[in-house]
């Protein structure tokens, strides 16, 4: 009797630890099977652009060419694409014009594949956090399937974007970050900087792919700090303990994860290396450094003559090129209706301007005569025969500066078309340089200069930048450089042009992106939307029409539950905080944990959705994403084990 009882307490004693001991691993690769199935089903399907494919397809292709482009986010998921596509079979020729476009046999299917696999990673990465947080079988399942049958994480993980690459980042550097946090007990072990530097290197790559990958940095840097102030109230660790722990995080989550983003950037700089359609938002330096640009190894006339057609970029970080086009100003912003003056950054044929006496008409018959510091001249728009002009009306849209027009007809106007051209590195009467030369225009009557504002025009401006004639002669925005410039009467040089280094080009290009992700404005028909609209899936995104009709857009059951829990957690977590601190005896340490990670991922979720509040820039559904896997995890993590 004795004997069979033993065994009976033997095998109930084993089996169940057996059981608990597999059940996670069983649960979690059943897990990746399930996402694996519902991302990689049909992914060839359908067999053209959709949505923003357009953009970051083309992106991987200028990569695999080598062709330097402008975009507004940083390089690594781009470069990723671009590799991928390359190790894959493409060779970056298929144009990625307009969602819609037939792929016609273009091997670009690696490059879905690639998005598609970190979209399986991201949600494997929901149940390890959960796991991690809770060691609940059932938490860390609920989580992970909210993620894998949401509609929207499927479909933002079946095309070439930046979502998937962005979200497996911040979904790993999330956990590294938990493992790091659970080595607490062994500080300096092999694991402790493991996990560390893991997380570090996460971090990294998430700002490395779109600059919101911030958030997950706040979220971390948050732990970080309170993971300090916790060591700091622990009374056996002397001064110098706390500082090494302190130096250790800073290290691993400030230096890595900045040496990571700009090794990153010096890759993308050195790849594309050749001249390409984004030149014109950047500094005469830089393109210099382009191969296939105008200004690389330039052989340009040096100096510039009456005669000469230029194009002028303002000198600023970022500045654009002067243009001029046949539209006027709008009755309803000024009384003079005459011909709009603005700047922008791509290059065309409006960008081109003639250099002329201020008293006489050029002929190429008159005797060649350099333009000196200090002259007066008039700039004749080429396309439109009219001369770059100011007077005393206001600016449109800065009202403290003067209206800049181009005014008359073949070339000949009234004596507010006459600008004093002042070199401010060179003394007067010295002949004026292209490139090195940095000039002022000041009108000879108005006693004001010309300015490049940063911000864009409305619509009737064709949102490019405003042009006005600015009362403080000295503003830093009032300093122009001659980029371009055409003379069949002057022999070409070698000009002697200054190429940006690593460093300057590093430099220009965040002011560059900055300034371009501040000035984003929603195209005619986007489907745009607020950040209130996200929670409730109020209206999502098209991807694409015809045939295949596909629309992002979240799974409504799974939504509004993340939406119950999200806005019932807070008044839970504090009914469990007020019985706790009345000594309360069924509050046990399991309840206690899991309010303390959920309330650690209500914070992450609460850091990647709030600050879209406060961004003036066009903001899209996508954008709620990261929150949408925090909220997934609350939902899970709140289910008691």
């Amino acid at each position: 009797m004795e004997k069979t009882d033993t065994r009976g307490t033997a095998k109930e004693k084993t089996e169940p630890g057996y059981v608990r001991k597999y059940l996670p691993v069983i649960c979690f690769l059943l897990v990746c099977l399930l996402t694996c199935s519902t991302r990689l089903y049909k992914l060839d399907e359908p067999q053209h652009v959709c949505w923003d494919e357009a953009h970051f397809g083309k992106h991987g292709s200028w990569y695999i060419n080598r062709t330097f482009f402008f975009d507004v986010h940083p390089p690594l998921g781009k470069m990723s694409i671009g590799l991928i596509g390359y190790l894959t079979g493409y060779n970056g020729t298929f144009a990625f014009d307009k969602p819609g476009d037939k792929f016609n046999g273009h091997l670009v299917m690696g490059m879905r594949y690639f998005c598609a696999i970190l979209g399986c990673f991201f949600v494997a990465f929901v149940y390890l956090i959960t796991w991690e947080l809770s060691q609940s079988v059932e938490a860390s399942c609920l989580a992970s399937l909210f993620a894998i049958f949401d509609h929207g994480t499927i479909t933002l993980s079946r095309y070439i974007l930046l979502d998937p690459i962005l979200l497996f980042y911040i979904m790993s550097s999330t956990y590294f970050g938990i493992k790091f946090l659970n080595t607490k007990n062994r500080p300096y072990s092999l694991s402790w900087w493991l996990w560390l530097s893991l997380t570090g290197v996460s971090l990294g790559c998430a700002i490395s792919v779109k600059f919101v990958g911030l958030f997950v940095i706040l979220f971390t840097g948050y732990s970080t700090v309170m993971d300090l102030w916790r060591l700091f109230g622990d009374l056996n660790l002397s001064m110098v303990d706390l500082i090494k722990h302190f130096l250790a995080r800073a290290v691993c989550l400030i230096l890595i994860p900045l040496l990571v983003y700009s090794l990153l950037f010096v890759i993308h700089l050195k790849v594309l290396h050749k001249s390409g359609k984004g030149d014109g938002f950047y500094s005469s330096s830089f393109q210099a450094t382009l191969k296939g640009n105008d200004l690389y190894d330039v052989k340009l006339p040096t100096y510039v003559a009456y005669g000469s057609v230029v194009t002028i970029r303002n000198y600023r970080s970022g500045g654009a090129l002067l243009h001029s086009h046949p539209h006027l100003y709008p009755p309803t912003v000024a009384k003079m209706q005459q011909q709009q003056v603005t700047t922008y950054s791509h290059k065309d044929e409006n960008n081109l301007f003639m250099i002329k006496k201020h008293n006489a008409s050029y002929s190429d018959q008159q005797s060649l005569e350099y333009v000196k510091n200090g002259d007066i001249i008039r700039l004749e728009h080429v396309q439109t025969k009219r001369n770059l002009h100011s007077h005393l009306e206001r600016a449109p849209v800065t009202k403290r500066h003067y209206q800049v027009t181009c005014y008359g007809n073949n070339g000949t106007g009234d004596d507010n078309d006459y600008w004093v051209i002042h070199a401010t590195n060179a003394e007067i009467g010295s002949k004026i340089s292209i490139v090195k030369s940095i000039l002022r225009f000041v009108h000879y009557n108005v006693k004001c200069a010309l300015h490049s504002h940063e911000k864009q025009l409305p619509k009737w401006g064709w949102e490019q930048m405003e042009v006005t004639c600015n009362p403080k002669i000295k503003h830093k925005n009032n300093l122009w450089n001659i980029e371009g410039h055409q003379n069949p009467r002057l022999s070409v040089d070698d000009s002697d042009v200054h190429k940006a280094s690593t460093y300057q080009k590093f430099l220009e290009s965040h002011f560059v992106m900055l300034q371009g992700n501040s000035n984003l404005k929603p195209k005619e028909g986007e489907y745009t939307s607020q950040p209130w609209h996200w929670p409730i899936t109020y209206k999502g995104q098209h991807f694409s029409g015809g045939d295949f009709r596909i629309y992002l857009l979240g799974n409504p059951v799974l939504w509004w539950t993340n939406l119950i829990v999200l806005i019932s957690f807070p008044f839970g977590y504090l009914y469990h905080a007020i019985r706790c601190q009345r000594g309360c005896q069924d509050q046990n340490e399991l309840r206690t944990k899991l309010f303390s990670s959920c309330w650690w991922l209500y914070l992450g979720w609460a850091t990647h959705y709030i600050p879209f509040y406060l961004m003036g820039r066009v903001l899209y559904f996508h954008h709620y994403f990261p929150s949408y896997l925090y909220s997934c995890m609350i939902t899970g993590t709140c289910k008691p084990k």
